[in-house]
């Protein structure tokens, strides 16, 4: 019989693979229930990580000492910067893996992890008492004790695919949905709704005339997530590039009345940004053509991902409308794609930790939230299994800002503003872009968690030398004047204004087009020579950026302190809203349902005024 644990994580997607990690290399005792132990953080969708905003994201997870950096980069065939022609806030990592090594090494990094134990399982019912998670009881009929329970069911409770007229249960194409757990969870008090995703067609690559589509390659300089030192990607695979046309439109038509998503048998509610195929040329009919990127799905496998084609028509619909899109005229299907629908639990429901407010030492993480997308559940992931750790041994929860992580305000949204929609994390929904580079996610994060006991001794000790590189490099700027011999020429170069007298490095720098490299040439020692060329890479971007944009910065962090003391103040957990007759009538209603945190948080609810909050400040003695 298995004894009682610390931490009982329901489902190994990307999710609770973090939340399971996290919580055993803090020291507690976990156990991963899966239905599958081979589709352990499997990507059910495009074989890809990170991209705008979602880069960010990975590299706080790896920043706090989590795995999806490193594996990433462990199974990483191509990585691009994006955004780089915009400012240093906007640039966002991503690459494309192999989906089957991605897998493969998520399990082999956990299985090396000590105080993480398997079970393949199905979960049918959380054990209470008194409020408070005792344990689960699974379908072969294990009733396991455990201090704490993290959810993170993905798209499997009661999940139903739908491919045209045809639908059928299913957590995957080819796995079994999870049944009987949002009943149970209903009887509780929790209240539960149903949302839609989809996937598109995998292709046969061989099938594919890729010298008819554009061509997009891996940047020249491959980079990477994890702030640790990782393999260098020697070769990278292309992927491709190429357009439907009003011809495809006419045909994926012809599919609509047998459309599940146009039929009403779809009740669930679909990402607005990440749009199936048909819903895309019904909603912008008067675009001529929609992009679609071909992707390998790995070093060894023909298979190819058409990122754009997410469908849910029948599948001689897709295969029709496929056969005229430039360089798939002789397309082979492997797979269709398919629309799943399936249970989740409107996030109002939680604390900032993560934790149920109805259910103590109860966590639910992932799509289970609402969410979309492999980062976004990391990210709860993590600090599901961080919180669950910490609350279980007495220890004060970890709770990020929206200042300090893109993580701090895909939690934050959650549980303020609840969603209405697949909820998929933008540089727009950060207020301080600036202050949340991916470039500095480490220096921004690293400490926190090494307080913590989650980040390493190694980790902390590149941060530090980073940062005091970091500094070197800006007091250099600031102690190196150049003449305007030395300058004019360069700057003729790069045509910008000359100088007439003596100017410093560090206001030169602000010039476009002046790099710190251009302006440390005229210094004999710019760099410690026993400095590691990796960090010193990343400390001359990270000096430069923090130079250029300093007043920019200082103003988002001036704005961030003087918001962070609304967060610090606290409401009273059973305080009655509706009996504060100086609050308007939709603050009392809006707060009753939400019941925030602290007064931070209800100055972020729809429909809560400055006024209102003015009032529940007063109340409460801030």
């Amino acid at each position: 019989m298995l004894g009682r644990y610390d931490v009982i994580v329901v489902g190994a997607g990307h999710a609770g693979s973090e939340a399971a990690a996290a919580a055993a290399n803090l020291g507690s005792s976990v156990l991963l229930i899966t239905m599958n132990m081979t589709t352990i953080a499997q990507m059910s969708c495009n074989p890809a990580m990170g991209g705008i905003a979602k880069g960010q994201i990975i590299r706080e997870i790896d920043a706090l000492g989590g795995y999806s950096g490193h594996v990433t980069d462990r199974t990483m065939i191509q990585f691009r910067m994006l955004n780089r022609s915009k400012g240093p806030a906007m640039w966002s990592p991503r690459s494309q893996n192999d989906r089957m090594r991605f897998s493969w090494e998520w399990r082999k990094m956990l299985e090396q992890t000590p105080g993480v134990d398997f079970r393949q399982d199905m979960v049918k019912e959380i054990l209470t008492r008194d409020n408070r998670v005792v344990g689960v009881k699974t379908v072969m009929g294990l009733e396991i004790p455990a201090h704490s329970v993290i959810l993170t069911n993905g798209t499997f409770l009661n999940g139903i695919i739908h491919i045209g007229t045809k639908q059928f249960s299913g957590g995957r194409i080819g796995e079994q949905a999870s049944t009987g757990l949002t009943r149970q969870l209903n009887s509780l008090g929790f209240i539960s709704n149903r949302m839609k995703t989809g996937t598109p067609v995998r292709v046969d690559g061989r099938s594919l005339s890729f010298e008819r589509m554009e061509e997009q390659k891996g940047d020249p300089v491959p980079g990477k997530f994890s702030f640790l030192d990782q393999p260098h990607l020697e070769y990278q695979r292309s992927c491709y590039l190429t357009y439907t046309h009003r011809g495809v439109h006419d045909i994926l038509r012809k599919g609509f009345n047998d459309s599940p998503l146009f039929s009403g048998r779809i009740e669930g509610i679909g990402p607005r940004y990440c749009p199936s195929i048909e819903d895309k040329i019904e909603r912008f009919s008067q675009r001529s053509r929609h992009q679609l990127f071909v992707e390998p799905e790995g070093w060894d496998t023909v298979e190819y991902y058409v990122n754009g084609f997410s469908s849910s028509l029948p599948e001689d619909i897709q295969y029709e409308a496929l056969k005229l899109v430039p360089g798939f005229e002789k397309v082979k299907i492997f797979r269709p794609g398919y629309a799943i629908e399936y249970d989740y639990f409107p996030p109002l429901q939680l604390k900032s930790t993560l934790e149920t407010k109805r259910i103590e030492n109860l966590y639910f993480v992932g799509q289970i939230n609402g969410t979309t997308g492999y980062e976004e559940a990391a990210a709860q992931g993590i600090m599901a299994g961080i919180n669950a750790h910490l609350k279980i041994h007495g220890m004060a929860p970890f709770i990020l800002s929206r200042s300090q992580a893109y993580i701090g305000v895909l939690i934050d949204d959650l549980i303020t503003k609840g969603v209405d929609e697949p909820y998929r994390m933008f540089t727009s929904r950060a207020e301080y872009r600036i202050l949340l580079r991916q470039s500095n996610a480490d220096l921004r994060l690293t400490p926190l968690s090494y307080q913590i006991g989650l980040a390493g001794e190694e980790r902390m000790e590149r941060v530090r030398k980073k940062k005091e590189l970091i500094n070197h490099l800006i007091r250099l700027l600031e102690q190196t004047s150049l003449q305007p011999d030395d300058i004019n020429g360069l700057l003729r170069e790069r045509g910008s204004r000359e100088i007439g007298q003596r100017a410093k490095a560090s206001t030169l720098l602000l010039r476009p087009g002046i790099t710190i490299q251009d302006l440390l040439s005229f210094r004999p020692d710019p760099v410690p020579t026993d400095t590691d060329d990796s960090i010193y890479k990343e400390c001359l971007e990270e000096a430069e950026i923090t130079v250029k944009y300093n007043a920019y910065i200082e103003r988002e962090r001036e704005t961030a302190g003087k918001l962070a003391r609304l967060d610090e103040m606290t409401i009273i957990p059973d305080l009655d809203f509706r009996s504060l007759n100086a609050l308007s009538f939709e603050a009392r209603e809006k707060l009753t349902k939400h019941r925030p945190e602290t007064i931070g948080q209800a100055s972020r609810i729809s429909g809560v005024s400055p006024a209102d909050i003015s009032v529940l400040a007063v109340y409460l003695g801030h």
